[in-house]
């Protein structure tokens, strides 16, 4: 049973979540503020997804992410938010969380994003066949779930992991921003197709020597971006 926390003030919007988490089979731990949140985490470690409301008393959603990150990059992370800023939803994605989504939501919608990302989150997890990859100074590996470059580990998110595996896969291959989606967000994503876009620039602050002149996950203008794995 795969086991999601849930960080919301109001009591009533948390019942509400909490119900249909269970309807779906769920297991459920609850917090209503931020230092709660983490130390549910700091003792329960098998927790799978973290539903985090960014406006709470005292630490807000965004600090609780980014503390979970520096410690925590295999948990799924998905906010709950009334905020509908465009620099909003890129600052969440920014700090580490994979998905948002805005209230108010539907029990379905939520349930289809905590779904999408939980398959992610299990194939970061799962051990599949011995296989790996290398690629120029990177090596991926798919029973230990480390990405490598130079020999130095890199931590990723399951959806960056999910990214590279399949970049790897398709190494010098244009793949389109909705490729990147179907396959990584799967087909029933809802959300905004941006969400790429904010991933591949978090990705390239952990892999590029220089971020903004990307030489392995590179651009290609007019239709998407491509895995160079031997800079130039």
């Amino acid at each position: 049973m795969s086991k999601v926390l849930i960080m919301e003030d109001e009591e009533s919007i948390r019942s509400f979540i909490v119900i249909n988490l269970k309807r779906n089979g769920f297991e459920v731990l609850e917090a209503s503020e931020g230092h709660e949140a983490l130390n549910i985490l700091n003792t329960v470690r098998d927790i799978d997804i973290a539903l985090l409301d960014v406006m709470v008393p005292g630490m807000d959603g965004f600090e609780v992410c980014r503390r979970i990150r520096e410690t925590n990059e295999r948990i799924g992370i998905i906010f709950l938010t009334a905020k509908v800023q465009e620099q909003d939803k890129v600052y969440a994605l920014s700090v580490g969380a994979d998905d948002h989504v805005s209230k108010p939501f539907s029990p379905t919608e939520l349930i289809a994003r905590i779904q999408s990302l939980l398959r992610r989150v299990n194939v970061h997890r799962e051990t599949a066949a011995k296989v790996s990859f290398q690629s120029g100074p990177f090596s991926l590996d798919l029973i230990s779930k480390q990405f490598k470059k130079n020999g130095q580990l890199i931590e990723l998110t399951p959806t960056e992991f999910s990214l590279i595996q399949f970049f790897l896969e398709k190494e010098n291959t244009p793949l389109s921003r909705d490729v990147l989606l179907d396959h990584v967000w799967g087909k029933e994503y809802m959300g905004d197709p941006k969400i790429v876009d904010v991933n591949i620039r978090r990705l390239r602050q952990k892999i590029e020597n220089n971020p903004s002149e990307p030489a392995f996950l590179q651009t290609v203008w007019g239709h998407g971006y491509k895995w160079k794995g031997q800079s130039q």
